[in-house]
């Protein structure tokens, strides 16, 4: 029997190192190194003979095996110190958890197969219940936990000390409760190992309710945070168009006084004031380019903007070949949020590109639908999740009838959006 207990104590010390670097891996979103699990591994046995040699407690042992655990996750992982603590704790606390309910069970039923050959089976029985319960609570724990390192880092805290409590609370019961196998089992000791069972099944909803709690939260402040994003959009885009329709009536006034303006340079001509007639010629250019577009689609709104966001990316080469219909059929407001979203995604993938740059911007209608594409360079590496810029395009393209795509192909990068303008 002591050989069979080594062999059960080997097999789960393995399991849960195994298991717990799989977890951790898995929460974190880094790598699986086969060094972490060999130091691991190693780290964990070497504890396991310290703790017997010196009759540690369990509490201090555990205790240890956290911190190893911490050290694995931070300098081996390469994960922030927060996170690390967290997965640390989650980690042993899955696992002693479900260690305990185990325990529970032995503790009721078996006493009454000592001596018996079948006492083997059922404690073999009980190993692959524990694996299969710990694998099923990680599971829950990382589907509820998915994890955003942007968005959760900074309210780790918040997850880490319930962690901590619901952690402490479970090795006291571990501690305290199990005094392992009496050879006769009382209905008195059965009753507390069954209301021991309960409770750890209710530490382990609470778990649980409080993952889900944490990740709402998470969201909440996401959504908080990309609804203010958009109303700074919003704000700009309002601008955008005020101004454009302000720079609209001054050329329409521009335009109706040019008589004027000619007669009064004819005047000076005649009149034999060629330097007055200069000056007054300067003037009108003056105003003539502070009131045209370097870009002309025939939308005022989208003519500024373009003005304005390549006039801030000077650097990247831009090439412009597009007019939009009259009547477009789509809301200044929607043109302003496509054109916006899909030029700053394209100056920012310029930039991080450190060859050539450059941005090309074409638009070709075919019957009652019009297909804009935005070409521009990009770097080599892999795109990253696509953001609330390609989200909010991809809702004008569909509140239009129409369509997103995007490709990547080396170093370019295209996206076009298929719109239809018969509205």
């Amino acid at each position: 029997m002591d050989f069979f207990a080594l062999f059960l104590d080997g097999i789960c010390l393995l399991g849960q190192g195994v298991m717990h670097i799989i977890f951790v891996s898995r929460l974190t979103g880094k790598k699986q190194k086969p060094l972490c699990f060999a130091v691991y591994i190693l780290l964990l046995t070497a504890l396991q003979l310290v703790s017997v040699r010196l009759s540690l407690s369990g509490t201090l042992s555990i205790a240890a095996c956290v911190l190893e655990l911490y050290a694995v996750s931070r300098f081996g992982m390469g994960n922030q110190p927060s996170v690390s603590w967290l997965a640390a704790v989650l980690a042993f606390y899955v696992s002693q958890l479900s260690l305990g309910i185990i325990n529970s069970v032995e503790a009721a039923l078996f006493p009454r197969f000592i001596g018996s050959p079948l006492l083997y089976l059922l404690l073999l029985a009980a190993q692959v219940l524990f694996f299969t319960l710990c694998t099923g609570c990680y599971y829950a724990v990382l589907k509820l936990l998915a994890w955003t390192e942007d968005s959760q880092t900074p309210y780790i805290g918040l997850l880490l000390f319930p962690g901590l409590f619901f952690f402490a609370s479970e090795l006291y019961i571990l501690e305290t409760a199990y005094s392992f196998f009496a050879p006769i089992v009382s209905l008195e000791e059965v009753g507390k190992h069954s209301t021991l069972l309960l409770l750890q099944v209710m530490g382990l909803a609470a778990l649980m309710c409080t993952l889900y709690a944490y990740r709402q939260l998470c969201q909440g402040f996401q959504a908080q945070a990309e609804l203010q994003s958009l109303t700074q959009a919003a704000h700009a885009q309002k601008v955008y168009i005020t101004e454009a329709r302000a720079r609209y009536e001054q050329t329409k006034s521009f335009r109706h006084d040019i008589k004027n303006h000619l007669s009064v340079l004819d005047g000076l001509l005649r009149g034999g004031k060629p330097e007055e007639g200069r000056e007054y010629l300067k003037k009108l250019e003056t105003v003539s380019e502070s009131l045209s577009f370097p870009c002309q689609t025939g939308n005022p709104v989208v003519d500024i903007l373009l003005g304005e966001k390549l006039g801030l990316a000077r650097e990247i080469a831009a090439e412009v070949s597009l007019v939009l219909p009259k009547p477009c059929g789509i809301d200044d407001f929607d043109l302003c949020v496509l054109f916006a979203n899909a030029l700053d995604n394209a100056i920012a993938a310029c930039r991080a590109d450190s060859g050539a740059k450059a941005i090309r911007i074409s638009g070709k209608q075919q019957g009652d639908f019009y297909m804009l594409t935005f070409e521009n360079t990009c770097s080599g590496e892999p795109l990253p999740p696509a953001g609330t810029g390609l989200s909010n395009i991809r809702a004008v393209a569909e509140k239009y009838g129409g369509a997103m795509l995007t490709e990547k192909t080396g170093r370019q990068y295209s996206l076009s959006v298929l719109l239809n303008i018969s509205s």
